[in-house]
């Protein structure tokens, strides 16, 4: 497979998509007076723009990768976004674990692109 517009461009849309996306599920968490309707709203603005990347980019996609492959970049891309978010933004700590479960992941995402095990 070469790097052409259609392979790269779901990339590069789906990590935009996913900050979108960790924004809106995830900021809240630092706002503790806030009224919940009103989270529920920004979040869901928030995710109003998550969406107008998402669609286009799993529509540009599917001419490169298939439906499973799509989801698991999209999966291994939200990951990376959260992991980012969760260190910078809200100042948690990675572990081990968290590694080790990247990991498994990681692995799960290699089997997805290799195809059926002969």
């Amino acid at each position: 497979m070469g790097f052409n517009i259609p392979s790269l461009a779901p990339i590069g849309l789906l990590i935009a998509s996913n900050l979108f996306m960790t924004f809106a599920w995830y900021w809240h968490l630092k706002v503790h007076n806030g009224v919940l309707w009103v989270i529920v709203l920004i979040s869901w603005g928030l995710a109003f723009f998550e969406y107008w990347l998402a669609v286009p980019a799993n529509r540009i996609g599917s001419a490169v990768y298939s439906a499973a492959e799509l989801k698991t970049i999209q999966e291994v891309i939200s990951l990376g976004v959260f992991a980012l978010f969760a260190v910078f933004y809200l100042g948690e700590k990675l572990t081990w674990n968290h590694g080790v479960g990247f990991g498994f992941i990681a692995l799960g995402a290699f089997f997805i692109f290799k195809g059926p095990i002969k």
